[in-house]
C-alpha cells in the first residue's frame, strides 16, 4: 500500500513540474493583437511625431528615435509580461519589472555592439547613439526579459543557438533578429560616398532596425496562424 501512494504522489506531481517549465502558449488572435500594437505603436510614434513636432528620422533623428521608444515601452511591456514563464512564481508586477529593467542593460549591451562595429563617439553622435541604443533594446532584450527573466539557457537558446520552443519565443526571437539583421543591412550605405543627409548615423540603420522588426512581427505572426491550423489538422 505504501508503495502505492508513493507512485500516485508521483504521477500527481510530475505534471504540475512539467507545466511549470513549459514555455507560455498564445493563441492566434493574441498573437495578432501583439503584433497590431506594436506595428500601430510605432507608426503612431512616427505619426506624432510629424504632425505635432515636425520632426522625422532624417531631420531629427535623435528626438524621433527618443519619441518611438517612449511609444514603445509600455505597449512591449505591459503586453509581453502577460505571458510570462511560471506565473505561479513570478507576478505580472515582477515581469513588469524585469521589462523595465531590462532597458536600460539592453541599451548598453546595444550600445557597446554598435560603437565595436563602427558608430561614431563623438560627443556630438553620443545622444544619437543612446537613444537608437534604447529603441533597440525594446526591439531585442525586453520582450524576453518580461517572459524568460533571467534564465541563460533560454536566452542562449533563442539568440545564440536561434531555436525558439512555442508561439510567444517565436514572437521574442523573430522580431529582435529581424532588428538585428535589419539595422546590419541598413548600414550598409553609411560609408558609401552619396552624401545624402540620410546616410548620417543613425538614420539609415533605424530605418531597417524598424523594418526588420516589422517583418520579424508578421512572421513569427503567421508561424502562430501556421502551427494553430496545423495542430488542429492533426
Amino acid at each position: 500500500m505504501d508503495r502505492r501512494k508513493k507512485r500516485e504522489k508521483t504521477t500527481v506531481t510530475k505534471p504540475s513540474t512539467v507545466d511549470s517549465q513549459s514555455p507560455p502558449k498564445i493563441s492566434p488572435s493574441e498573437a495578432f493583437i501583439v503584433t497590431l500594437s506594436s506595428v500601430f505603436g510605432l507608426a503612431l510614434a512616427l505619426y506624432v511625431a510629424n504632425s505635432g513636432f515636425s520632426i522625422d528620422l532624417v531631420t531629427d533623428p535623435s528626438r524621433t528615435i527618443f519619441f518611438i521608444s517612449l511609444v514603445e515601452l509600455p505597449i512591449v511591456i505591459l503586453l509581453f509580461s502577460r505571458y510570462r514563464q511560471n506565473p505561479r512564481k513570478c507576478t505580472y508586477l515582477q515581469a513588469l519589472g524585469r521589462g523595465l529593467l531590462a532597458v536600460p542593460i539592453g541599451a548598453l549591451l546595444n550600445c557597446l555592439g554598435a560603437i565595436a562595429l563602427g558608430a561614431p563617439v563623438t560627443f556630438q553622435f553620443l545622444p544619437k547613439t543612446i537613444n537608437w541604443s534604447l529603441m533597440m533594446s525594446l526591439f531585442t532584450t525586453v520582450p524576453a526579459s518580461c517572459v524568460l527573466g533571467s534564465s541563460w539557457a533560454h536566452w542562449k537558446r533563442i539568440f545564440a543557438q536561434t531555436r525558439p520552443n512555442g508561439s510567444v519565443e517565436y514572437l521574442i526571437c523573430l522580431p529582435a533578429h529581424g532588428a538585428v539583421i535589419g539595422g546590419w543591412f541598413g548600414a550598409w550605405p553609411m560609408p558609401l560616398d552619396w552624401e545624402m543627409p540620410w546616410q548620417e548615423w543613425p538614420i539609415c540603420v533605424s530605418y531597417g532596425a524598424i523594418g526588420g522588426y516589422m517583418v520579424g512581427l508578421v512572421a513569427s505572426c503567421l508561424f502562430v496562424l501556421a502551427s494553430s491550423q496545423h495542430v488542429k489538422q492533426t
